[in-house]
């Protein structure tokens, strides 16, 4: 498993938060996870240091709600348990392979962590990353025959 650091580790319960948070305040959870891991607000949080880090996950969704000029409420509502660990798993992904964001996102995007949830909470996180590059990688061929 990745050393990550105390601040690391503290960064991806904040942003598993902010996933909770975003679903506690009734915003559709796709459209979220999507103008959030593209935004510049993330860009943010993949910097070596930058002040949004340590706003805490109330003040990152106002930054990200004014950033894209209003959230998406109503639509598709995801559970609790998923929102926190896709979000925990996409900040441990930028630690673990030094990957953007959106990169990230490119490659296991809402939806593919929805579905994927069930099987692969329960996984240690980085095993977790290694089968959802895998599950692209094969996607990715497979659309190419």
């Amino acid at each position: 498993m990745a050393n990550l650091s105390l601040e690391q580790r503290q960064l991806c319960d904040i942003q598993g938060r902010l996933f909770e948070l975003a679903l506690k305040n009734g915003y559709d959870c796709p459209a979220f996870i999507q103008a959030f891991m593209n935004s510049r607000t993330a860009a943010a949080l993949d910097d070596t240091y930058d002040r949004l880090q340590w706003a805490g996950e109330e003040y990152i969704l106002e930054e990200l709600n004014d950033e894209i000029g209003g959230l998406k409420k109503a639509g598709t509502l995801y559970s609790a348990e998923m929102m926190y660990w896709a979000g925990y798993t996409y900040r441990y992904w930028h630690y673990y392979t030094g990957e953007g964001s959106k990169a990230i996102f490119q490659t296991a995007g809402a939806e593919t962590m929805n579905d994927c949830w069930l099987g692969f909470h329960t996984f240690d996180v980085e095993m977790a990353i290694d089968d959802l590059k895998e599950l692209y990688t094969q996607k990715s061929k497979g659309g190419r025959r």
